[in-house]
C-alpha cells in the first residue's frame, strides 16, 4: 500500500510539471514626485487637446483637469456626452492624480485578477486618467470618459502631451 502511495504521489508530480517556480515579484519604478500645482492656463491646454482629439475620432468626451491634490481646475463637457460621464471624468483624473498613476495600470491589474483594486478608495479601474507630468513632477491629472476606456486613454494622452 505505501509503495503505491509513493508512486501516485511520484505519477502526480510528473504530469503536473514537478514544483512549480517561485513568481517574480515585479516592482514597477515609483511614481513622480509632486510639483507645483497646475496652473488654470495649462489645464485649459490639456483639455483643448484631447477635445481635438475627440473631434478627430468622432468621440462625444467629458474632460476634467485635476491639481496634484484631485481638485477640479478646468472641466469641459461635449454636447453628446452622457451626464454619467460627468461624475467618471473627474474621478478617473482624482485617482490618477493622487495615486500618481495612469488609471490604466489599475484597469490591467483587475484584469489580470488583482481584484483588491475594487477595495481602493476611490478606485476607478478604467483607461483614461492620467497624470500630467512637467519636469518630471506631478502638476495634476486628466480624466476623460464617454467613449470606451481605451478611446477615453487616448484623448486623455493626447491631453498630457501638450501640457509643457
Amino acid at each position: 500500500m505505501r509503495g503505491l502511495l509513493l508512486i501516485t504521489t511520484a505519477a502526480a508530480a510528473l504530469m503536473c510539471g514537478g514544483p512549480a517556480p517561485a513568481q517574480q515579484q515585479v516592482v514597477p519604478p515609483a511614481p513622480p514626485a509632486y510639483g507645483a500645482p497646475i496652473s488654470l492656463e495649462q489645464a485649459k491646454t490639456a483639455i483643448t487637446a484631447a477635445q481635438a482629439e475627440s473631434k478627430k475620432n468622432g468621440w462625444n468626451h467629458v474632460f476634467a483637469v485635476v491639481d496634484g491634490g484631485g481638485n477640479l481646475i478646468a472641466f469641459e463637457k461635449s454636447d453628446l456626452a452622457s451626464n454619467a460621464s460627468v461624475t467618471i471624468a473627474q474621478a478617473k483624473a482624482k485617482m490618477a492624480a493622487t495615486y500618481r498613476v495612469a488609471t490604466k495600470a489599475y484597469q490591467d491589474r483587475l484584469a489580470a485578477g488583482e481584484t483588491f483594486v475594487l477595495g481602493l478608495p476611490g478606485a476607478i479601474p478604467a483607461a483614461g486618467g492620467v497624470p500630467i507630468v512637467v519636469g518630471g513632477k506631478i502638476i495634476g491629472a486628466i480624466g476623460v470618459s464617454g467613449a470606451t476606456p481605451l478611446q477615453d486613454q487616448q484623448s486623455a494622452v493626447a491631453g498630457t502631451e501638450a501640457v509643457k
